[in-house]
């Protein structure tokens, strides 16, 4: 499998948040938000593997900043590191106001998916082609989080368990 780059990943989105997107207080309702990010960053992972793809978990999800009606938002999605059949997805979210040309960061994520072959088995995901010190220091990063969430998995596996009758 050849490897691709990070940048042959990348998704970009925009919506303007409508007040049917919105909370009382005229700012958008994260789960709205999150809602977006899933999709630009199954975008983003499927332009990576051309399979299907599903999400496996959301490790990082950080709101910083609230988002008004009428304000424009842009998510941006790429792929930054890969394992065999899974891959982490960084996806970044900003908004603008329209009246002043303002840009805020409003929200960043990290989310596995698991790419899936048409029978529903996993499938092998092309590894990245890293060019820059940048990209290297995400794959690095990325396998530091994998571990930890896999322990945390074996930890909640044996959590459940307990909960039963």
């Amino acid at each position: 499998m050849d490897p691709k780059s990070p940048a042959e990943s990348v998704a970009v989105m925009t919506q303007m948040i409508l007040p049917s997107d919105a909370n009382p207080l005229n700012a958008a309702f994260g789960g709205r938000i999150l809602e977006w990010i899933d999709i630009c960053g199954g975008i983003a992972a499927g332009r990576h593997c051309r399979h299907a793809v599903v999400t496996a978990s959301m490790d990082e999800l950080h709101f910083h900043a609230s988002i008004r009606v009428g304000w424009v938002v842009t998510l941006r999605a790429r792929v930054l590191a890969t394992f065999r059949s899974s891959m982490e997805v960084g996806v970044r979210v900003t908004a603008e106001n329209p009246l002043t040309g303002e840009t805020y960061l409003t929200t960043t994520a990290l989310l596995t998916f698991v790419a899936l072959k048409p029978d529903g088995s996993r499938a092998e995901v092309p590894p990245l082609k890293l060019q820059t010190d940048a990209e290297r220091a995400a794959l690095q990063a990325a396998h530091s989080r994998r571990r930890e969430r896999l322990e945390r998995k074996a930890v909640l596996v044996e959590w459940q368990r307990l909960l039963e009758p």
